[in-house]
C-alpha cells in the first residue's frame, strides 16, 4: 500500500502548486482594470473580467467563485463609469456578458463539487475493499518483523491484480505474494479466490506442496466458470514461503514469479528456484507443484518478496530496475525501512513515472537480544532470597547458619556428640551415642538403666 508519508508529500506538492494557481483569478481582474485604464476607450478588457470567475470555478470553493464573479462585475462596471459610458448600449452589453459568465462559473463550481463528492465516495469504497482483500499483516509474529506495501501505478488507484498475505499457522509463518493475469474486476475476483484458498489451506495443510495443490484446485474451479480466453489462460504467478519454528530456515516454492531476495549483512542473494514451474492455475498442463527449496535464515537477515512491477520499472532511457544491485551493501534497520528505501529508489529511477502496480512484502528475523545463559550461583543473590530455580546449588554445612535455624535440607550433616550441647537439651536425633557409666552426669539426673552400666 502507498505509505502515509508518500501521500503527505504528494499533497504538499499539490498544495504548493495550487497556491500559485489560486492567484490567477486575481491577476485576471487586476490585469483587466490596468488594461482598460491604460488603453484607449475603444479597447475593452471584458475578456479578462469574464475569464476570472470561469478560472476560479475549478480552483476555489463556491463562496470564492461567487466573490470572484461579483468582483469581476464590479470592476467592469467601475471601468465603464470611469469613462462615463453607463448609458452606452455597447458598454451595457459588455457588462451583461461578464455577469452571465459569473453565473455560469457558479453553476460549473457546483457541478464540479458534486462530481468530487462522488469520486471521494468511490475512493472510500475502493479503500475499504482493498483493506478487506489485502489487509495489512501484523507487524510482528514471534521473532519476525513484517511489513507490506501496495504501490499503485496511477494516483488514487488502489485495486489491482497484485496480492500478498501473511499467516501464522501451526506449521510456522506462511507467506504468499503473487500477480494475477489481467486487470480490472476480473483480476480482483481472481485475487480473492487465491487469497481465500491460501488462508484456509495454510492452516490445515502440513506441507507447502499440498498448500500449492489446494490453491491450484481453487483456481481451476474458478476458471471453469469463466468464458472465452479466461477459461484457459487464467493464471497467477506466485511465491509461497514458509518459515518453520524456530525460524532459522525458509522453505520456498516459486510458481513462475520473480525470485525473492535474501539480504544478509549487506549481501543480497537472489533465491532462484532449483527448477522452474508453471504459474498457479495451469495444473492441467503440468501436475508438477514445483520444487521446495530450503535456505538458511540467520538472525538479522531480511527476506524481500515483490511483484514484477518492481523489476519492470524503467528509467527514461529504458533501463530496467535491478533490486539486487540497488540493494547491495544496504543493511536495513527494519522491514518498513527496507520497503521505504525501495519505493523511494524506484521513484528516483523512473523519475516518478511508474508503469505498473507493485506489491512488496518484507520479513526480518530479529536478533536474539537479551538471550543469555542462566545465572550462576554468584549471580543469584542471597540463598535465602526468593526461589530463583529448581537447580540452585544446595548450601553446604558452613552456609546453613546455626543448626537450630530452619530446615535447610534433608541432607544436612548430623551433629556429632561435641556439637549437640548438653545431653539433657532437646532431642537432637535418634542415633545419639548412649552415655557410658562415667558420662551420665549427676546420679540424680536422667533415668539410669536397671542393672547398672553395660560392660
Amino acid at each position: 500500500m502507498t505509505g502515509p508519508d508518500d501521500r503527505r508529500a504528494r499533497r504538499a506538492v499539490r498544495k504548493g502548486g495550487a497556491r500559485g494557481v489560486l492567484l490567477l483569478p486575481l491577476l485576471l481582474l487586476v490585469g483587466g482594470v490596468v488594461l482598460d485604464l491604460e488603453t484607449p476607450r475603444g479597447v475593452s478588457a471584458a475578456a479578462c473580467f469574464s475569464a476570472a470567475p470561469v478560472v476560479a470555478a475549478p480552483l476555489l470553493s463556491l463562496s470564492g467563485t461567487v466573490l470572484v464573479g461579483l468582483a469581476a462585475c464590479a470592476a467592469d462596471l467601475a471601468v465603464i463609469a470611469h469613462f462615463g459610458a453607463l448609458r452606452d448600449p455597447g458598454a451595457f452589453s459588455e457588462w451583461v456578458t461578464v455577469a452571465v459568465m459569473a453565473v455560469v462559473a457558479v453553476l460549473l463550481n457546483l457541478l464540479l463539487r458534486h462530481r468530487e463528492m462522488r469520486l471521494q465516495s468511490v475512493r472510500s469504497v475502493a479503500a475499504a475493499v482493498q483493506h478487506a482483500v489485502l489487509p495489512q499483516p501484523p507487524p510482528r509474529i514471534g521473532m519476525l518483523r513484517i511489513a507490506a506495501r501496495y504501490e499503485a501505478a496511477q494516483a488514487d488507484a488502489q485495486l489491482g491484480g497484485d496480492l500478498y498475505a501473511v499467516q501464522d499457522t501451526p506449521y510456522g509463518v506462511r507467506c504468499l505474494i503473487g500477480d494475477v493475469r489481467g486487470k480490472g474486476m476480473g483480476a480482483v475476483e481472481a485475487v480473492t479466490v487465491v487469497l481465500g484458498a491460501f488462508r484456509e489451506a495454510a492452516q490445515h495443510e502440513p506441507t507447502l506442496t499440498r498448500l500449492v495443490a489446494r490453491i491450484d484446485e481453487s483456481l481451476l474451479r474458478e476458471s471453469a466458470l469463466r468464458d472465452g480466453i479466461d477459461q484457459v489462460e487464467d493464471f497467477t504467478t506466485a511465491v509461497l514461503a514458509e518459515i518453520p519454528r524456530p525460524g532459522d530456515r525458509i522453505r520456498l516454492i516459486n510458481r513462475g514469479h520473480p525470485a525473492p531476495l535474501l539480504l544478509v549483512e549487506g549481501q543480497v542473494r537472489s533465491l532462484e528456484p532449483a527448477r522452474p514451474a508453471l504459474p498457479l492455475g495451469l495444473a492441467l498442463l503440468a501436475a508438477d507443484p514445483g520444487p521446495t527449496d530450503t535456505v538458511p535464515f540467520p538472525p538479522g537477515a531480511s527476506l524481500l518478496l515483490y511483484t514484477d512491477g518492481l523489476t519492470e520499472a524503467r528509467d527514461p532511457g529504458g533501463t530496467f530496475y535491478d533490486p539486487a544491485d540497488r540493494l547491495s551493501g544496504q543493511v536495513p534497520r527494519s522491514p518498513d525501512a527496507l520497503l521505504a528505501a525501495v519505493v523511494a529508489d524506484v521513484r528516483r529511477h523512473t523519475r516518478g513515472r511508474v508503469a505498473d502496480d507493485m506489491a512488496l512484502l518484507a520479513l526480518t528475523r530479529l536478533m536474539p537480544t537479551g538471550h543469555a545463559p542462566g545465572p550462576t550461583g554468584s549471580d543469584r543473590g542471597p540463598t535465602g532470597g526468593g526461589r530463583p530455580g529448581h537447580d540452585r546449588p544446595r548450601p553446604t554445612g558452613s552456609d546453613r547458619g546455626p543448626t537450630g535455624g530452619g530446615r535447610p535440607g534433608h541432607d544436612r550433616p548430623r551433629p556429632t556428640g561435641s556439637d549437640r550441647g548438653p545431653t539433657g537439651g532437646g532431642r537432637p536425633g535418634h542415633d545419639r551415642p548412649r552415655p557410658t557409666g562415667s558420662d551420665p552426669g549427676p546420679t540424680g539426673g536422667g533415668r539410669p538403666r536397671p542393672g547398672g552400666p553395660r560392660p
